[in-house]
């Protein structure tokens, strides 16, 4: 929802990494220090050490290992996040974990990539999520939620966020769930991209999230049978 910032090599990326191998730190600092426009300003091996050295350091990106010794990264992103709102989490892991993901756009994750990921590619996730943009798409995000509801055999409760939504907002965050753009809601909806823009503005601050792909999580618990009704084509 904010416009995309630019760095250069005079104002780079700062970085802040935590894994608690050596070695993997050491790669991604080879890796990242590389670039130009990509500065490494501190690492951490722990949850605790993170949770010190992080702020003290100023980044404008973490990379953080999902699973550590002393806890995990995501909850790593929840605390850096609540301290620094700015900060774009990229959240790296050797598994593909379903549940994980989840609980990482609900912490405020900007992306979410596997460690077998080549190092051009991880270079360009930083790049995207330093501008303000997500490595995780509301569309596959959707469909992740359905899957794992479907492997559940369970119905979604209502979720008590929603309770404060307007029926119209209630609209628009059935069709993010869907993964539709503000133009395709606004086409759906007969409404201008601006004011589709001014109602998710709206509907996040009453779910308490900051990132589409969070609401796309929440807008799941509407697709409860008779919790809303679609009457367009």
């Amino acid at each position: 929802m904010t416009d995309a910032r630019t760095f250069s090599e005079q104002d780079p990326i700062r970085v802040f990494l935590l894994d608690d191998h050596e070695v993997v730190r050491r790669g991604l600092a080879d890796l990242l220090d590389a670039e130009p426009d990509i500065v490494v300003v501190g690492d951490a091996d722990t949850v605790e050490h993170a949770l010190v050295r992080g702020p003290a350091v100023r980044p404008h990106v973490a990379v953080l290992d999902v699973r550590l010794p002393d806890g995990d990264g995501i909850g790593v992103c929840r605390e850096l996040r609540s301290r620094m709102p700015e900060l774009a989490c990229l959240m790296l892991t050797s598994f593909d974990d379903e549940e994980a993901l989840l609980d990482a756009i609900m912490a405020g994750a900007a992306g979410y990539v596997l460690k077998q990921i080549r190092g051009s590619d991880l270079v360009s996730a930083v790049r995207t999520v330093a501008s303000g943009q997500s490595m995780l798409d509301p569309a596959t995000t959707a469909r992740l939620i359905h899957s794992l509801r479907a492997g559940s055999g369970e119905q979604p409760a209502t979720a008590p966020e929603l309770a404060s939504l307007s029926p119209r907002e209630r609209e628009i965050l059935a069709l993010i769930g869907d993964g539709l753009t503000n133009r395709e809601i606004g086409k759906q909806l007969y409404l201008s991209e601006k004011t589709v823009k001014n109602h998710i503005s709206r509907l996040l601050a009453k779910l308490g999230v900051q990132r589409r792909v969070q609401a796309a999580v929440l807008a799941s618990h509407l697709d409860a049978p008779g919790s809303h009704d679609r009457s367009w084509p």
